[in-house]
């Protein structure tokens, strides 16, 4: 009974998430239920945070290997769980979301979730694109649930858009999936890494590996899968492209990962389609940035740019920069939430936030100020902040294996992005009054702020602990099969 009892503990975060999914099936069911929705949610949040506690440092596997839980893959549940917990706080009444939607709005969150979590601990490709279809297709329909405005369907053309890029980049990653199996005969990822090298020079293997990332690439919006990406952010409700922005990114950067330690460091065409890919994102998503003035819309090139400075890390090609991408990832998450959380909030009504709408924000609300500049300055890599420690770590990967070229691209648009990032802080620090009322904040948001504001800053601050345990954790992304 007691191993049995241990594996059942193992996979409780995922136990957690799918009975908070079948409860608020339920709950949609009747009509009028959106508090008991949201109150649901919540609590599956919660859950599955104390699931992840009671989970860490347990080990097991289901499916005869093909999904298994190990210290690479807690760890990250618990990162999941705690921005679905930020996602569900930071909604709160989804006010621009169809009312007669709610309830299933909330069930399509958790389902997600729930998808992005099973994601970090599938080690076969085929469960693999299960999990990933699990967690893309809620997302589809969350951004047309955003109630229309007179004039405006963007959430429409958004999720039509976000619906055919994400069709036809599955099907190129499920492309090279098969590519990969026909030069290795096994979709086992511990398999195909003791398979794979004998052959990795081959076409075949390049064009499989090149492939499967392309999916991934777009859920981490990687130039020149990023075209949805600010069109998708605008036009999607301010909770929906909170959630968007965040834990996608997450779950990619997992299964990235694992897939990159199928290439060695003698695989040169891996490392310059990555380098050529991390360079381009960078340019691009700063350069675009620069003449954006709708906030959610700069965040979504933003996040392009960002996804450049990860791949970074993976250009290596070795265990010190997937930690550096892994560490770079997780302070994203935690600096995003923290300006969507200033977003949502600042917007009563769901409508989208301007940069010139921040104008006085630290005379109406200084906390949520506060929140905004420091999330903005993490962005931006400034220290003392996770930012500033995240792209130290990542450039120092890249420029220890000899990327001398990318770690001057990767400067370069750092000293560009400091320029809309400390526009946006101008603003809401010397921006000319407004007349607008202060902004008031119920206690679950001034608790949000300040443990966003902590996150971010400890992580910038400590990361000593954090490093060194994630790198311990990518033991298990080897292991034999």
């Amino acid at each position: 009974m007691l191993p049995r009892l241990d594996s059942l503990l193992a996979f409780l975060p995922e136990l957690v998430l799918l009975l908070g999914a079948l409860a608020l099936f339920d709950i949609s069911l009747g009509t009028g239920r959106a508090r008991a929705a949201r109150r649901a949610a919540l609590l599956t949040a919660l859950l599955t945070l104390a699931a992840g506690g009671v989970a860490l440092g347990r080990e097991a596997a289901l499916f005869h290997g093909a999904y298994r839980v190990d210290a690479f893959s807690q760890w990250l549940k618990l990162v999941i769980g705690l921005g679905y917990l930020v996602v569900v706080l930071a909604g709160g009444r989804l006010a621009d979301i169809r009312e007669e939607v709610r309830s299933e709005y909330h069930l399509f969150l958790t389902l997600s979730v729930c998808g992005w979590a099973m994601l970090v601990s599938c080690v076969e490709l085929i469960t693999l694109v299960v999990a990933l279809e699990l967690a893309s297709f809620p997302l589809y329909l969350m951004v047309a649930l955003r109630r229309e405005r007179e004039g405006q369907r963007s959430q429409m053309e958004a999720a039509v858009k976000y619906l055919m890029f994400g069709i036809a980049a599955n099907g190129i990653m499920v492309f090279g999936i098969g590519y990969l199996f026909g030069v290795t005969g096994t979709t086992s990822l511990p398999a195909m890494l003791q398979r794979l090298p004998p052959v990795a020079q081959s076409p075949l293997a390049v064009a499989g590996l090149l492939m499967t990332f392309g999916g991934l690439y777009y859920k981490l919006a990687v130039f020149p899968f990023h075209f949805w990406t600010p069109d998708v952010y605008q036009g999607a409700a301010n909770e929906t492209a909170t959630l968007i922005a965040s834990l996608p990114k997450i779950g990619a950067v997992a299964v990235l990962t694992r897939l990159v330690a199928l290439a060695t460091p003698q695989n040169p065409a891996i490392a310059v389609m990555l380098a050529l890919l991390a360079g381009a994102s960078m340019c691009y998503g700063n350069l675009l940035a620069l003449v954006q003035s709708d906030l959610k819309r700069l965040l979504g090139f933003s996040g392009i740019a960002h996804a450049g400075y990860v791949l970074m890390g993976f250009v290596a090609l070795d265990p010190a920069g997937s930690a550096a991408a892994l560490y770079a990832i997780v302070a994203y998450v935690f600096m995003v939430l923290a300006v969507f959380t200033v977003v949502c909030t600042l917007s009563p009504d769901g409508a989208n936030v301007a940069v010139e709408d921040l104008a006085g924000l630290h005379r109406r609300a200084p906390l949520l100020a506060l929140t905004l500049l420091v999330g903005i300055f993490g962005l931006a890599g400034m220290p003392p902040f996770a930012g500033f420690t995240a792209k130290f770590a990542l450039l120092k990967a890249a420029f220890a294996r000899g990327h001398l070229a990318l770690v001057i691209v990767a400067v370069v648009n750092t000293a560009i992005a400091l320029y809309y990032y400390l526009n946006v802080v101008r603003t809401a620090y010397f921006g000319g009054d407004t007349g607008l009322p202060a902004v008031a904040l119920d206690g679950p948001t001034r608790l949000l702020c300040v443990a966003l504001v902590a996150g971010v800053i400890g992580l910038g601050v400590v990361p000593g602990p954090f490093l060194e345990f994630m790198a311990a954790s990518l033991v298990h992304v080897r292991l034999p099969p």
